[in-house]
């Protein structure tokens, strides 16, 4: 009765729902599992198999699934306020969470514009910044600058300034052109390079084209630490602090999209704060969160800023305001449950018991950072990545969706990019997990690997 149950689940997704970023034919052969409930780091299927949430369903779950705090908190909203529309009116957990999150910054980003989504983070930002260029004045400075392999969504205006082939090649005729500069990809190291030499060099190419058309050019977008979409691309922090100083040379924006890798997934709240520049951590005029804000539970984005550009808009003119809007900008529910997140960092010492966390499973995964068919194993806070070595064409071709399947298997759920093979577990597992992760992620791969 149960599998019959959960194959008619299946089948009426595969007849209903077009599931995202997938071509659907390949369910044709690889498995949909239909989700019952979530606990902690697992998910449970409709016949009770578990899998360890390993990738933390799309890098949004920070504390695991049904945590009882944010449960708690999410429930005491709903008794209070679902929803009201933030134009002319505000309210208690959207107050709250721009001050906190403010605070993180030291109030240099002081101002918060909220979304859905990470996407339209990325939007608003760059709609923001070339309307506070106009505003100012400047209105030739219009262009965007992203690095080799960024991604920042699949929205036309994220979609711009994304430079992931498989993404944006369909829409091209849609999109306009933005400049794409050398990514600090250690991986991209030559003749005995670090990867600070990757990073210094990254930039001297940003410089070049800064030196040609900072006039034009309204922000350069980056990913702090990690360009995750591209197959989790790890760089020196120093890279950071190098962009920012030629954002200040060249009068030019910084919008630093920490979609993925804030909320501590670097090992720091924000990846910026890594950086250093004069002494002092590196921020950007615009940054993006999103993902792990709300913990996972609910859709909410937003994007950061400095008082300097909150007062480009600042006028009795309704032209020169930032007429961006949704009609669940700045939900109640979905800021009481970021609330909740933040409240656990603080209450659990999050960061430094991530940083016992990492050292353990680190080294748990040690044996395939020495397999021979591995490259570039790395690893950045709360993330690990390692680029498999198949043995031919077709294996590579192949390689996610078996790696997939396998994993399944295995009671995990491990997604790889390309032939990027990555973990970015919840903030939640304990010794026992750790050690099953690790080797049943090796487990995995000695299979795939083999076939």
């Amino acid at each position: 009765m149960a599998a019959n149950q959960q194959s008619d689940w299946v089948a009426r997704s595969l007849r209903s729902v077009w599931h995202p970023c997938t071509q659907m034919q390949h369910h044709e052969t690889v498995p949909l599992i239909p989700v019952s409930h979530g606990r902690g780091a697992w998910l449970y299927d409709q016949d009770g198999k578990r899998y360890l949430d390993a990738i933390s369903s799309w890098w949004v779950n920070l504390f695991g699934h049904a945590n009882p705090r944010i449960n708690a908190a999410l429930k005491d909203q709903l008794d209070r306020l679902e929803h009201a529309m933030l134009a002319g009116f505000t309210h208690e957990p959207v107050i709250e969470l721009s001050e906190q999150l403010a605070a993180r910054t030291g109030h240099v980003l002081g101002h918060c514009f909220y979304a859905s989504d990470g996407a339209s983070a990325v939007e608003i930002a760059l709609k923001m910044s070339f309307h506070a260029w106009r505003n100012a004045g400047h209105g030739d400075k219009q262009e965007f600058v992203c690095l080799k392999g960024g991604y920042h969504g699949e929205t036309i205006g994220a979609l711009a300034v994304t430079d992931v082939a498989l993404f944006r090649d369909a829409y091209g005729p849609l999109l306009r052109q933005a400049h794409v500069v050398a990514s600090p990809d250690a991986r991209l190291a030559v003749d005995g390079e670090s990867a600070l030499d990757v990073a210094r060099r990254a930039a001297a190419d940003l410089e070049s084209l800064l030196q040609q058309r900072a006039g034009n050019i309204a922000a350069v977008i980056v990913e702090p630490l990690v360009q995750c979409a591209t197959g989790m691309a790890m760089h020196d922090p120093a890279y950071l602090a190098a962009v920012r100083a030629l954002c200040d040379r060249y009068n030019v924006h910084l919008i630093f999209d920490e979609i993925a890798v804030g909320c501590g997934r670097t090992g720091t709240f924000f990846a910026c704060e890594q950086a250093e520049l004069d002494g002092q951590p590196v921020w950007p005029d615009f940054l993006c969160l999103s993902k792990g804000i709300s913990g996972g539970y609910l859709p909410l984005s937003l994007v950061m800023t400095r008082d300097d550009i909150y007062q480009a808009f600042y006028s009795a003119d309704v032209t020169r305001g930032f007429l961006h809007s949704h009609s669940y900008t700045g939900n109640p529910l979905a800021c009481r449950a970021a609330l909740a997140t933040l409240a656990i960092f603080e209450e659990d010492d999050v960061l430094v018991r991530n940083r016992e966390r990492a050292a353990k499973l680190s080294a748990a995964l040690a044996p395939l950072a020495t397999h021979d068919k591995v490259q570039h194993f790395r690893q950045r806070g709360m993330i690990w990545a390692f680029d498999a070595v198949p043995d031919d064409a077709a294996a590579a071709a192949t390689f996610s969706r078996r790696f997939f399947s396998t994993a399944l298997e295995h009671e995990l759920l491990l997604r790889p990019i390309g032939r990027s093979v990555y973990l970015m577990p919840p903030y939640v597992l304990d010794d026992d997990e750790i050690d099953g992760l690790a080797t049943r992620t090796q487990a995995v791969f000695e299979k795939v690997i083999a076939e």
